[in-house]
């Protein structure tokens, strides 16, 4: 499974589509609805944090997120912030 990470952007189901087109098995939670916690119980084959606000201190869990998946899981930020 891939964990996509909305950071409220639109292109977020862009991703999403592409993702699963590919054959992708993604699953997408808000940046705000779902902890670093439950990211890591779901074990994730791979993280994707989408494009978001103005800058990563605005991006909810998006940052404590790519330190917490280190070395764990590949990690695919896109234009955060």
């Amino acid at each position: 499974m891939i964990l996509l990470i909305d950071n409220y952007d639109s292109f977020t189901y862009n991703l999403y589509q592409y993702i699963t087109e590919l054959g992708g098995d993604v699953e997408v939670h808000r940046n705000d609805q779902i902890s670093v916690e439950d990211c890591l119980s779901m074990q994730p084959e791979r993280v994707v944090i989408s494009p978001g606000p103005c800058s990563p201190k605005e991006a909810g869990l998006a940052v404590e997120l790519g330190r917490a998946f280190e070395g764990e899981a590949p990690l695919l930020g896109v234009c955060l912030g």
